[in-house]
Parts: structure tokens; sequence; C-alpha cells
């Protein structure tokens, strides 16, 4: 969770400009700030990047100018304004209405600085952390944010949130108010090392607005928050207008400054992504991320584009990729044989998709933590070898031997080796093909669902049904609408789906949330393949706990090959960059960011804007 809270506040900050960030002189440490290591912000890899006294982040343009309204889309509907819980569909920009502790840089790995916390006090034996918060923050109806609002949030949330709350704040032994402003954070171990940065993730809510509302329903009225936009104008599944504070407490932060500068952002609800992509043609839309290879290829040719109304962008990133593949859900006894896994897993030609699906643009995904250095590959070495050889009785001996590999076709979609290894592999399994049919001992057929929540994702897992029918495999591809598909992901109601695991590049308290026994019951949580293996809770362990980058990168790459070598997914693929498409009505900063996309920095240019609205009135541009 905290990489995925981490990606989503990255996504929504800013490209910037060169020579941004002046620092102003720092002052001189009292001999209690020595004490305490009173600090400005937090980093997992190492010193912030950012001096005390910076003025902004520097990928943002500080002069921005506000106003005018965005049109943004979404696939899917809503019906709550809580996204804490796991009742209801929160709609998808209500978490701008709260603000946090701390607020994330987007061009900084694992780096957070005081938002509404002005200092930040880590003590000598690390079992804590104190947030002292800014004399000025305030919620939207002017009263103060306080040290009682942030002790009864996370109070709230570890009672009544999501699953994972409970998995992330597992180490606070105690959570005190000393004072109007000051909120102390006690923890029981000094090891987890990213406690107080997730703990500053928080958004804080208002403990005398919810008083009478039961928090653990979903929420219909709008929400009193302190961040940057409230809720407007909205109908449940189909609009939500989020409008800017325009007095806004933190709007002359410098973790505030050149961000949030729409005065309107109005998200078009729609049951069909081909009903979106169709909206954004006409002009109904203003802004989308593309994320089907086939769309970005032969989409984009109407006359809005071919006049330059319209831009495409692919924006470099340099963030981890994670993990996307079709995720077994190990609750079901079809899957709970490792060999059984492997074998779906080698029927899957990502070659044949990636030439005739996606115009050659993906690569092809190795690792849970890929494109980042803590993805294993090879035999195991060194440090990692030693590491795994304390669990060699519990692991597959291939992991010691043979080097993690995916199959790799001539991409003719005739894959007859793989095919003949799954189909050994199956056999060992105790099936076998009788009249055609994949069945077990006791005649019963080898069959299961692909759960899909959008139609653009047939034409991926279509093929792969064609695939595995030639191995005997009775395999269906359902597709239902995003609320349905929410409740039966949170219930763990599946076979088979597409997941999605993000990371970053500091992993850890999320790692318990993803992958261990604890982890694998509660409804809603982030274990969605159920598993639970004592040796991933203890490499989980170690990654929580690991004292320097060194031991981290350690642990993490040992996690990531067992995790590998239990074929709980059929890996699929990941993009280094973002593609974006917008009629150019935006003003943006010129500096590339490490997210590489930060839309929150963007701005509305009255002269281009004016511009593209004459064009949409003259009609004739979506075809």
């Amino acid at each position: 969770m905290r990489s995925m809270v981490t990606i989503l506040l990255l996504a929504g900050l800013a490209a910037g400009i060169p020579g941004a960030a002046r620092a102003q002189p720092a002052p001189v440490p009292t001999a209690q700030d020595q004490a305490v290591n009173r600090v400005h912000g937090l980093s997992l890899m190492g010193k912030p990047a950012l001096p005390p006294g910076f003025t902004h982040f520097p990928y943002v343009n500080p002069d921005a100018p506000k106003g005018g309204e965005v049109a943004l889309s979404a696939v899917g509907t809503f019906d709550s304004f809580n996204p804490f819980i796991v009742r209801g569909t929160a709609a998808a920009d209500v978490s701008r209405v709260w603000d946090t502790l701390l607020r994330p840089n987007a061009d900084e790995a694992e780096g957070a600085y005081g938002h509404l916390a002005e200092t930040i006090e880590i003590p000598a034996d690390h079992l804590g952390v104190t947030f002292e918060l800014r004399p000025q923050a305030r919620f939207h109806d002017g009263t103060p944010v306080t040290a009682e609002d942030v002790v009864w949030t996370f109070n709230m949330l570890l009672e009544k949130g999501r699953p994972f709350y409970r998995q992330y704040y597992a180490d606070v032994a105690s959570v005190t108010a000393e004072g109007p402003r000051r909120v102390v954070f006690r923890f029981k171990s000094a090891h987890n090392r990213e406690l107080p940065l997730i703990l500053g993730q928080m958004a804080v809510l208002p403990k005398h607005w919810w008083a009478g509302r039961d928090f653990d329903r979903p929420l219909t009225e709008p929400p009193l928050g302190s961040g940057p936009y409230r809720i407007g104008r909205f109908e449940f599944g189909r609009t939500l207008v989020m409008e800017r504070v325009k007095d806004y407490w933190a709007r002359d932060l410098p973790t505030a400054r050149g961000l949030a500068n729409f005065d309107q952002r109005r998200t078009e609800y729609f049951r069909d992504a081909t009903v979106a992509m169709e909206a954004f043609k006409a002009g109904q839309t203003d802004f989308r991320e593309e994320n089907i290879a086939k769309d970005w290829a032969t989409g984009y040719d109407f006359p809005a584009v071919q006049k330059g109304l319209v831009k495409k962008e692919l924006l470099r990133h340099h963030m981890p990729t994670g993990m996307q593949g079709y995720g077994m859900n190990t609750r079901r006894p079809l899957f709970r044989d490792v060999r059984v896994r492997q074998a779906l897993a080698l029927v899957f030609d990502f070659e044949w998709a990636n030439a005739n699906l996606f115009y050659g643009s993906y690569t092809r995904t190795d690792s849970y933590f890929s494109n980042s250095d803590l993805a294993s590959s090879g035999l195991p070495e060194g440090a990692e070898l030693a590491l795994l050889d304390k669990y060699r009785d519990k692991l597959p001996p291939q992991l010691f031997t043979e080097p993690y590999k995916l199959p790799v076709t001539d991409g003719s979609g005739n894959n007859r080796a793989e095919l003949r290894r799954a189909l050994a592999l199956l056999k060992e399994a105790g099936w076998e093909v009788r009249d055609r049919k994949l069945v077990n001992a006791q005649g019963q057929p080898f069959s299961f669902e692909i759960l899909l929540d959008q139609p653009a994702f047939e034409r991926v897992s279509l093929p792969y049904v064609q695939w595995l029918a030639r191995l005997g495999v009775d395999a269906r591809v359902r597709t239902v609408d995003p609320a349905q598909y929410q409740r039966l992901m949170d219930s763990y109601d599946y076979d088979m789906s597409v997941v999605a695991i993000g990371e970053s590049e500091s992993p850890g308290n999320e790692q318990s949330g993803y992958w261990t026994c604890a982890s694998a019951r509660p409804e809603g949580g982030d274990n969605l393949m159920g598993i639970c293996d004592p040796v991933v809770d203890a490499l989980v362990d170690q990654v929580v706990n690991a004292s320097d980058r060194e031991r981290l990168v350690t642990a993490t790459r040992a996690l990531d090959r067992v995790l590998l070598w239990g074929w709980y997914v059929v890996p699929q693929w990941h993009l280094q960059s973002v593609r974006v498409a917008y009629w150019d009505r935006f003003g943006k900063p010129d500096k590339p960011v490490r997210t590489g996309l930060a839309f929150d920095s963007w701005w509305i240019d009255p002269a281009r804007a004016a511009a593209t609205d004459e064009a949409r009135r003259s009609g004739n541009l979506a075809r």
C-alpha cells in the first residue's frame, strides 16, 4: 500500500522547470534538535535531497497561473466519498480533499517533506516519530488541524479502515497528542525504518466533522477536508467536480506552490473505455493516459490530431514497474500445486502477443521489482545466497541451480515446445488428457474463469484461452462492470484475474499486505493470490526490518526469487514510459520529471484554450 499510495501521490504532482529550487539559509540546529534529530523532511535513501528553507519543488513552475476547468474521464462508477473502507466505491479524485502530514517530492526516490507537519522529530533510539503541526493548518470550515485529529484518524483507520492499515501500522505501540499541535507515535521496535514515512502519508481527517457519522459506511455527502480541493457538483456514477479552495491554507508552502492550478477538476464517468475514448476525440474531455497499445498505435489518427489540436506524448519515467500478470487465486484448490501454476505460465506466448496485439511496444516482466536494482537475476550468490541457504530445505532445488527464466518463443503462435513442457508438469500434478479434456484422477475437468473488469483485455485473454484449450484446459473469460469486479476481488471470489502490483525503490511494510499469511484472509486486502508461505513471511520480515540499503537489496532480491519460483502469476509486460494525449489547452513545466507525468503542475493556458474551444465549437474534429 505504501508503494501504491506513493505512486498515486507522485502521479498527481508535477513535471518541472530548470533552476526552480532556491534554498534559504538553514537555521542553526540547537542541542535539542541534535538529540532528537528534528528535520524538515524524511528520506529512505539517506539525507533528503532538498534543504531546509527550499521554496518549492524543483520541477514545478512556482508562478503557474490558477484558473480554468479541466475535464477528465474515468471508467467505472462511484457511490461514496470514503476511500478508506472496504464498503462502497469511492470517487477516484476524492483524496484531494485531505492533506497529509508529509508530501512527497516527485523527482526524488522515497523523499517527503513537512506539509501539515512543520517539523518531524526522530528520537535517537528510533523508537518513534513526532510531528509538530503548522499553526496555520486549517480545515475548510476554518477550524485548526490538531494533534487530536491525527490521533483520531489513526485509531479510526486502525479500527475500521481497509485491512492494509492494520498491517501498515502494526509496529505502532501508541499515539498521543502531547499538545494541540504535537502528536507522538511510539514504536514497538527500532527496525521498521520506513514507518515514519508511512505515518506521514496518512490523510488527516477532522474528528469534529465525523462525530455522529458512521465511518465504516459509504459516505454520500461531501466530506470536510483541509486539502487544495473540495467536492463541488456531483452525480453519483456520472460526474464529479472538484473545486479549488481559493483560500487554501497551504497555498504558499514550498510543498504546494505551483501545484493544484485548475479551478475545477471535472471527472466524467463512463462504463466503457471505448465510449471514454470517443468522448475525448469529440472534445468532451481534455486529457487521458493511454494504457492500450493498439489504441496508442492506431486510435489517434483523427482530424484534431492532424490539425495539431490534440497532442500525443510518450513521457519516459524512471520508476520501478512492479508486476502485472494473470494472478492465480491459490485459495482455490485448482491452483495450489506449484506445477500447475508453472504450466499455466509456460502456455502464455508473450512474443506472439507483443507482435500481433501490442505493436512491439512492451518488455516482458520477469521480476516483481522490475526496472530497478532490486530485481533478482541469474543464480543467487553472496549475501543473497547466504540468506536463502537458511531456508534451503523449504525451497525448490531449482531456485539454487537454475536461473528463473520465462519462455521465449518465435512469435508464430505455435508454441509446441512450451505446451509439451506444460503438459508434462500437469501430468506430474495428477492431470491427464482424456477425450481431449484435461481431467484429474476423479475425472473432474480442469476448468476455471479469467475475471476481467474491462472489455479491452479480452483481446489478450481470448488467445490465451485458445492456447490453454490445446492442453484440454477449459478456461473462460468473464467481463463484469468495475463495481462488481471490485466486490469480487475484495471477497476473493475469482479464479484468475489480471493483477498489477506496484513497487517502489524502497519496499517495506506494504510487502506484508501483498504476500504474508496474515494478509491472505481479511476481506479487501492486497494479497490477491492468497500467498501463505513461511519462507515468504520470513523474507518479508527481513525486507521490512532491513537496517541499511545493502541489506534491503539482498532481502528484496531473495523475496523476489522465492515469489518467482512460486509461480503465482503468469507474468505479462511493462512499459518504461507514460502515454498521454491531451487537447492543446495546457501550459506545463518543460523539465522532465522522474515519475514521467506530474499532471498536477499543469495549468490552463488561456490563449491555447480559446483556440481549442473555438475548434471544438466548429465540430467535425473526432473523425
